[in-house]
């Protein structure tokens, strides 16, 4: 492995005086990187991504599948920063109702969709992967809850740093403040760089390790840090819609992951970082196509259930089908979005009690919320909080 220490200085924090911060080189790392032990992992990764672009197709509506998967991978990030809420929870707080934590950590795992959805849907529209989307959807994302008060859509003009009391004894000190446009105007020009081109998994792992170092908001940067690395791979066409998430493989290693980031920073050594990050989306990509496959499985066999009732099955299976997108609900806005009377709606809902498709789970005679709950489950794999 290539170790690469003057790619990387090491300065005495601006503010104290005391503490050592990273100041990182622009990308791609010099010397180059050593792609022999790279490239089996990078191929393997590939396929098992174009296997997950694939399946992604063969959802019935794979609007409704990406809608879920948002929402997970919103409630897995926020977990890495320390947030309880579970899919359900989510869900739950998107339907209005009560959850059974903090209404904060709700509030920040729905303005990380937020955030996510917006900057999907800007970049559908072809405006660039930039600096700027990256300041919107950091507003969106600290636009209420326990980060509004960390300057929103601004770089920051102070010095941070993560763990510890102050720079002196942190576990990491990013650049200090009067490096960070410079920085972050070389890591924009190496996302926009088609002279060298970098296979697009290298430079999404390459611009996540420089992102997270550099730091440049106050309050966010992990969970923006995370999907820059999905919306790299859309941008270069890797994937067709974001499927691709890591903070399950980054939650379940959450040692190794933050290690391999400082091995890189006190080192330069970026490979093993490489090998750990394809490692990740191997796997993620392999428990995304199986995701796919169990939904599947479970929407066929419950169609076949519902088409066996008879006249009934029309309106059932249009419930059904808005169950995949709002999996814990009631009958009000099932007749609110389905375009159907609200006695159909009860009636499609008894029928999919007495299939065993959805639970009841308030045990109330009036204002019942119904759970899709072996379609949660699926999803909700992975997700049980620290």
């Amino acid at each position: 492995m290539a170790h690469r220490p003057d790619s990387w200085k090491f300065i005495k924090n601006t503010v104290s005086g005391e503490a050592v911060a990273y100041l990182p080189a622009p990308l791609p790392p010099t010397p180059p990187l050593e792609m022999e032990c790279i490239y089996p992992l990078l191929d393997q990764a590939n396929l098992a991504l174009g296997r997950l672009d694939g399946i992604s197709i063969t959802v019935p509506d794979p609007s409704l599948f990406l809608y879920m998967y948002v929402r997970k991978e919103a409630v897995l990030s926020s977990q890495i920063e320390g947030t309880q809420s579970t899919l359900s929870d989510l869900l739950m707080y998107e339907n209005k109702e009560a959850v059974g934590v903090p209404i904060d950590d709700v509030i920040e795992v729905s303005n990380y969709v937020a955030a996510m959805e917006y900057g999907q849907r800007r970049i559908k529209e072809d405006f660039p992967l930039s600096l700027r989307l990256i300041k919107e959807m950091h507003e969106i994302l600290l636009q209420k809850g326990r980060g509004a008060g960390k300057q929103p859509a601004e770089f920051r003009k102070s010095q941070n740093w993560i763990g510890g009391t102050r720079p002196g004894n942190a576990a990491f000190v990013p650049p200090p403040q009067e490096h960070v446009l410079d920085l972050l105007g070389d890591l924009e020009k190496f996302l926009h760089d088609e002279r060298g081109k970098v296979p697009a998994l290298i430079k999404a792992a390459l611009a996540h390790v420089q992102f997270e170092t550099i730091h440049p908001f106050l309050d966010g940067n992990g969970r923006l840090g995370r999907l820059l690395i999905t919306f790299i791979l859309c941008v270069e066409g890797i994937l067709q819609e974001p499927l691709l998430y890591l903070s399950l493989y980054f939650k379940k290693n959450k040692n190794d992951y933050y290690k391999h980031l400082q091995y890189v920073r006190e080192t330069g050594d970026w490979e093993e970082w490489l090998q750990f990050f394809l490692k990740g989306v191997i796997e993620t990509a392999n428990q995304a196509v199986d995701t796919v496959r169990n939904i599947l499985k479970l929407l066929n066999e419950d169609r076949k259930k519902i088409e066996g009732i008879g006249r009934a099955a029309a309106s059932t299976l249009t419930v059904h089908h808005y169950l995949l997108r709002a999996p814990i609900t009631d009958s009000k806005k099932i007749e609110m979005n389905c375009d159907l009377s609200l006695p159909t709606v009860n009636s499609a809902l008894k029928n999919l009690l007495s299939l065993n498709i959805v639970k009841e789970i308030t045990g109330h005679s009036r204002n019942k919320i119904y759970v899709y709950s072996q379609y949660l489950k699926i999803m909700s794999d992975g997700i049980e909080p620290n």
